[in-house]
């Protein structure tokens, strides 16, 4: 009886180890600002932030669309910091680039203009698309005008992989980062 009771725990410590092993690693992903020719150099101060995000990706899984009603977690890919922070990261390296100003900070309070993103959508479905639905406003800091706006970008995504759906989403920043861009000009004018 002993033995049995030996060799039973000798097989199930080995299935133990076995289930253990076959676990997949978590992969984690960033976004990343666009690359291109800088804009005219410019002496603004811009703030971005802050950036809110739907409850429902504000997770460190990535959130997968399988369904019109249906979402699936990720458990072993997923977001290497918080969205809202990698969003407004991406958003400001883009308008370092695209404005020409190296003065564009994350929710500094002395700055010439206040950039506020609330995103509305951020869906992923890998191998298909990525889609951005953000509500924006531009404010000029020493008057209070503003200009406001809507983004929605639907990136196609060619292949399965999560970096590539992450270059998608990342892709759709540099379009809400344009938009953002271009009202900076208008109020800067």
């Amino acid at each position: 009886m002993h033995l049995l009771v030996t060799i039973a725990a000798a097989f199930s410590f080995t299935a133990f180890v076995a289930g253990c092993a076959s676990t997949p690693p978590s992969r984690f992903y960033t976004l990343s600002a666009a690359r291109g020719p800088a804009g005219m150099s410019a002496n603004l101060s811009i703030a971005v932030g802050p950036v809110s995000v739907p409850a429902v990706v504000d997770r460190p899984q990535i959130v997968v669309s399988t369904g019109p009603n249906q979402v699936r977690l990720e458990e072993f890919n997923r977001w290497a910091a918080p969205l809202q922070n990698n969003i407004a990261r991406v958003v400001a390296e883009n308008l370092v680039a695209m404005l020409g100003t190296p003065r564009v900070t994350l929710l500094s309070a002395d700055a010439d203009y206040r950039v506020v993103i609330e995103v509305q959508g951020f869906e992923s479905a890998p191998g298909e698309e990525a889609i951005l639905d953000a509500v924006w406003s531009v404010r000029r800091t020493k008057d209070g005008k503003a200009e406001t706006g809507r983004t929605t970008v639907r990136e196609a995504v060619q292949e399965k992989g999560y970096d590539a759906l992450a270059a998608a989403h990342s892709r759709a920043l540099a379009r809400l980062s344009r938009d953002i861009a271009e009202a900076v000009r208008a109020l800067a004018q």
